[in-house]
Formats: structure tokens, sequence, C-alpha cells
């Protein structure tokens, strides 16, 4: 066979791949199969100065109710056009409730939670469990969990929402069900009934059942921040405790089983001292981070950032994170991600690279 023969054979196969839907593996393999992750995604921020005035012209122009459900404006990251994605695993979205109103019942498998930057004055109902939402508080709501919201001030009220969306939606795994219009309850305790059971340190109720995610909805930020303030102050004293030098960390966990709290999303909160810095760490899996208090720089695949309260900020897989609080203010900041699922899956890695002298 000459080489013209071989050539028009080639080319007659190939065709005749594409007629019959197949791809040889050897036109695709650095692409299908590269040295290190290579996400679509790329490093993102989105500055609460610019979100917040944006969620509020849009309470007086979109209603909330069905349809909709809900006034939430999804963090849209530039490497994922078409989407509503702020990572290819993750959907994050500013939410903004107005005095008095109401967002009805709804359920779906997506897992969710919320978590205040600022204010008070919302409950969420969840499974008709009113749980009050204040700042530094995370709220949770498990997949096929029904819930509402509603502003009991005349003031308005924002909060980020973070969901595993694009995961599901990947997965072909989502439903979506309405509730009620009306209200399971206008009720609004102190402290709803999941925190009445769960809510005691190491001390888990004998008769109440595990569930595959927390049973207690809303981990306090009087809790949060008591535990942070500890193990700073534990550094001080010579004993461990902080995650590196200046660097205090918690994951909120299920107080069932010490497992992550939600089973597909890994929340935790994170306080650098006044002029710390982190290692330089590159995780397999994305996150997206917030800025709760104070101010400092976050070095992001490439990206430098200079932020403060409210600000968001995504990280790829694979993108080195170094955050540096300033030196007057020290910096805490809520990091939610796809960590579970990789660590179910075997495909977790982390590499860190420790701070230069």
């Amino acid at each position: 066979m000459t080489i013209t023969d071989e050539r028009a054979a080639l080319e007659r196969l190939y065709a005749d791949f594409e007629a019959a839907h197949l791809t040889p593996l050897w036109t695709q393999r650095e692409g299908l199969m590269t040295q290190v992750p290579q996400p679509d995604a790329v490093p993102a921020l989105w500055r609460w100065s610019v979100l917040h005035p944006l969620a509020e012209r849009s309470g007086t122009l979109v209603p909330v109710g069905r349809g909709g459900e809900r006034r939430a404006i999804a963090l849209a990251n530039p490497g994922l056009p078409g989407t509503a994605y702020a990572t290819p695993t993750l959907w994050a979205a500013i939410q903004y409730l107005g005095p008095g109103e109401e967002a009805p019942a709804h359920r779906h498998t997506q897992t969710a939670f919320r978590f205040v930057v600022e204010g008070e004055g919302v409950w969420t109902n969840v499974e008709g469990d009113p749980v009050a939402m204040r700042r530094g508080d995370l709220l949770l709501t498990p997949g096929m969990h029904f819930h509402e919201h509603h502003n009991t001030t005349d003031e308005p009220m924002a909060w980020i929402d973070g969901l595993d969306i694009p995961l599901v939606r990947q997965l072909d795994a989502g439903f979506f069900e309405f509730g009620p219009d009306r209200l399971a309850t206008r009720a609004t305790p102190a402290a709803s009934r999941n925190e009445r059971l769960w809510g005691h340190p190491g001390l888990r109720p004998v008769g109440a059942p595990a569930t595959p995610s927390s049973p207690l909805m809303a981990y306090r930020w009087e809790h949060t921040d008591a535990a942070l303030t500890a193990q700073l102050e534990l550094e001080d004293e010579g004993f461990p405790g902080v995650l590196e030098p200046g660097h205090a960390a918690v994951r909120f966990t299920d107080p069932a089983t010490a497992r992550d709290a939600l089973s597909t999303i890994r929340t935790e909160m994170h306080r650098l001292r006044a002029g710390a810095r982190t290692a330089t760490t590159r995780v397999v899996g994305s996150a997206v981070w917030q800025v709760f208090d104070g101010t400092g720089t976050v070095e992001v695949g490439g990206e430098r950032y200079e932020v403060t309260k409210g600000d968001l900020f995504a990280v790829p897989s694979w993108a080195p994170l170094t955050i540096t609080a300033d030196t007057d203010t020290g910096l805490d900041a809520f990091r939610f991600s796809d960590d579970p699922v990789y660590e179910a899956i075997g495909l977790a890695r982390t590499h860190r690279e420790e701070p230069s002298a």
C-alpha cells in the first residue's frame, strides 16, 4: 500500500469513526488525561460594594413569588460562559429579602446553606422549624427539606446562598417541588427546635436518629467566634490548635457523626491574626470564600486581590492560594468547597508550600 493509499484509508477510517459517533483515544489523550488539573473556571472576585447595591435595585423591581421563587443573584464565573456557576460544582448567590417579604416554600435535591455577613430579622423555616438568621450564622438546608423565608422587620436583609446546583446538574439528579403558598409558621423563637435538641456541645440526644446531613440547622456566630478566639489564645500560650501560625480555622460538622455538616459541601470559618500569611496551597476541587470581617490580600492562580468585608472570590481546582491579613485588622473569612465529594470518590489531593522566611 502506498503512502497515498494509507492516507486515504486513514481518512476513511476517521470518517467512519465520526459516522458511528466514535472518537479514538490517541487523538484525545492529552485533553482527556492532563498532567495536572486544567479547570475551565478561573479565579474571580465579586465585591460586596457592587453586589449589595445591585441586590437593592432588584428589590425595588423584581418581586419574590412563585416561578422565580427567590430574589437571588448568582455569581457567574467568567471561565464558565453560559452558566450561572461560581465553579463547576458550586453555585453561590446574594439573596435579598425586603421588609415584610416572604419567599414561599419549596424543596429540591440540591443541598443548600445560607451565610449571613450582616443584618438580622429574617427567619428561615426548615421543615416547619423556624430558624433565626443573624450576622455570622451558618444556616443549613439539606436536600429535599422544605424551606421558606420571611422578613419580620421594616429593613431589608441580604445574605449569601451556597448550593451544589452544578454538581447535581452534571449528575442528572435534580428534583424540585413547590410547597404550600402560606408560611408553615410565623413563630420567631430565639432557638429553633433543632438547636434545642442538637445544639449542646459533645452531647448527642440518644433518641434522635442520624440523618444524611447535619440535623442541626443553625451554627451560631457566638460559638464560631469563641472557638477561633480560643485557638489563637492557645497559640499565644504555646499550645497546639491552630492550622498554621496565626491561622485559626474551624469546620462545621454533623454533631451526630462528626462528618461534614452537608454531604456534598464543606463549610469552614478561618481567622488570620493581623499580619498573618497562609501557606500557598493547591487543592483538587474548588472553593468560594467570603470575607466576613477585616481586610487583606488574596493571591489565587496568578491573580492578586485586595479584599474587604463581604467580598467573595472563587478558587478553581489546583489553583495556588495565599491569603495575607492586613497588619492592622486581621481577617475572618468563610469558605465553602466541594471537598467532601472529592474525598468520597478518592480524588482529593492537597499540596502546601510553607511561607518563605
